[in-house]
């Protein structure tokens, strides 16, 4: 079956800063298949083309999650894993070259690797020095020569590794209350998610700090500020406006959230945009 492909469009939740780029590059979300619907949350893609002395800064805020990738061409590494970032950061974007990432769920991690998500920081390349398991997997994907394929071999090696290193229960527990914290519209407290899944705070905040390498409240927070992000690209935002409709106590709130991720305020994000059109 032919995996479902969409591009990623300006007015979504993707994180990236100044959405008005998208457009310049080929960029898609690609469903993966069923059977790794546990560790994946998502397959994306961008490929650029760009004329010689043409570079893009393009500023990114990290969803929560761990990225893998497997790139070509003007590109930092061949195999790279990335962790959400503090902060906003940057790639410089030039010449030609093409992306094919994997985000995973909380539990993915564990079960393509050895790795710590608390020891990792940024992104960095993917080496068998670095876990062999995890290098194995992206080496095999990396063997496609088409996207069709890589996203077919990621299929299948995703799914090879879930068969010998199922989910424990407090990982399948770490991705229940991900599920939960992305698919509120306001913000979502600790007590809130633990209560709906039945169990205590304390419990929520290890499968999720063991998982993705921070608690419930702080996954919550990032995504809110994507969110942010989204409304305040889109035609005639009104900060206070988003404020309250994404549940903050008050619009300096928001601005500090922003503020702290992003490095400016709303308001001069606003004025770049409108300095950019």
């Amino acid at each position: 079956m032919t995996a479902q492909r969409a591009p990623i469009e300006t007015d979504e939740r993707s994180g990236v800063l100044h959405p008005e780029n998208l457009p310049r590059f080929s960029a898609e979300w690609i469903t993966p298949a069923g059977r790794v619907s546990a560790v994946v949350a998502a397959y994306w893609t961008v490929s650029w083309n760009l004329s010689a002395g043409e570079s893009i800064a393009q500023k990114i805020i990290d969803f929560p999650a761990v990225t893998l990738s497997v790139e070509s061409g003007n590109v930092p590494a061949p195999l790279m894993i990335s962790v959400a970032r503090p902060g906003v950061w940057q790639r410089k974007v030039a010449g030609e070259g093409r992306v094919f990432a994997i985000r995973l769920r909380p539990a993915g991690l564990a079960v393509v690797s050895d790795l710590d998500v608390t020891q990792l920081g940024g992104e960095q390349p993917v080496t068998g020095d670095l876990d062999c398991r995890l290098h194995r997997l992206l080496q095999r994907i990396a063997e496609g020569r088409t996207l069709t394929e890589m996203v077919e071999l990621a299929d299948d090696a995703l799914s090879d590794a879930l068969t010998r290193h199922p989910l424990t229960h407090r990982q399948r527990l770490a991705n229940d209350a991900f599920d939960l914290l992305t698919g509120a519209p306001v913000a979502t407290i600790s007590g809130q998610v633990a209560a709906a899944l039945g169990c205590d705070v304390r419990t929520v905040q290890r499968a999720l700090r063991e998982t993705v390498g921070m608690g419930p409240a702080e996954v919550g927070r990032r995504l809110r500020v994507q969110d942010v992000v989204r409304r305040l690209s889109l035609p005639d935002a009104r900060p206070a406006a988003i404020a309250a409709d994404l549940g903050y106590v008050d619009q300096a709130h928001m601005i500090r959230d922003f503020r702290t991720a992003a490095g400016i305020t709303p308001g001069q994000y606003l004025r770049d945009i409108a300095g950019a059109n």
